[in-house]
């Protein structure tokens, strides 16, 4: 009798999120299925990890009496705790479901969603990450067919991972549901944009007269073909294979690399010379 897959569930809203309770339940049937989510929210955490304070976890229950696990710990901080403490092994690790989407190259790289699913793709764990066009966490919750469908296409995507793996040339996937899902809701394949917002500052001032900033982003147009475009405008899911191979390939190495070597032989030049001087 083959042995039950080994499912991790987390996310970076925290252990009351409704989104974290969804995933739960979509992934329940699949395998033995562990939870362990921060304590507090810890969004935009990206692939950080804790290193100048000692991490704790604390087993609790929620969901109709179900065990679950909370840490003062980043998303990225679970995989390794999660490893250590509940299982040395893990067949599938799924975060989300985000309150709001991760689209686009600069969300994802700041996202705790994805960087969950990432750190256990860099330990050879198939990982994948959820997120959904919402603003509030009660919105997960008022559309009861959409939160419905959302349950059944987690759980397809889910089995199909532990099926058959996570595509070679890929290393993560990162699923972004728009705000209604329907049985006629389409499904794309589809690349991340560049950019989603253009970053700007407001300079502001407290009562006692000093200055402060508030981070904020108005959307960019999205372009055709891209994973903003099929959840924003089209309405669909968009499902976007991710690598965490950040270097240069091919004609692009060799072009950069040949680029570079007047640089490499500028810094030679100067090391060398002011080796003579020293002499």
């Amino acid at each position: 009798m083959s042995k039950k897959p080994r499912i991790l569930v987390t996310n970076d809203d925290g252990i009351h999120s409704p989104g974290l309770r969804l995933l739960y339940e979509a992934v329940k049937p699949l395998g033995r299925v562990y939870v362990l989510a921060p304590e507090t929210p810890k969004s935009a955490s990206s692939l950080g990890i804790t290193l100048h304070k000692p991490l704790r976890i604390i087993k609790t229950k929620l969901w109709n009496d179900t065990s679950i696990y909370m840490t003062n710990g980043t998303p990225s901080d679970i995989i390794y705790l999660a490893l250590e403490e509940l299982s040395p092994h893990f067949d599938l690790v799924v975060s989300g479901v985000n309150i709001g989407d991760n689209t686009s190259i600069q969300t994802i790289l700041s996202s705790g969603t994805i960087g969950a699913a990432a750190q256990a793709a860099l330990l050879g764990i198939p990982g994948i990450a959820f997120s959904m066009d919402v603003t509030d966490a009660t919105e997960m919750e008022e559309d009861r067919e959409t939160r419905d469908n959302i349950v059944r296409v987690i759980r397809i995507i889910s089995s199909w991972v532990l099926k058959h793996g996570i595509p070679k040339g890929a290393d993560l996937l990162s699923v972004n549901f728009p705000r209604h899902v329907t049985k006629s809701t389409e499904i794309k394949i589809v690349p991340a944009a560049r950019m989603k917002f253009l970053q700007k500052v407001s300079v502001l001032f407290d009562p006692r007269g000093r200055k402060y900033y508030w981070l904020y982003g108005t959307m960019v147009d999205p372009e055709p073909g891209t994973d903003i475009y099929a959840v924003h405008v089209e309405k669909a899911i968009a499902i976007t294979p991710l690598t965490l191979d950040l270097n240069i390939h091919g004609e692009n190495w060799d072009n950069v690399k040949s680029a570079l070597e007047s640089l490499a032989r500028l810094l030679r030049e100067h090391l060398e010379g002011e080796e003579r001087e020293n002499r």
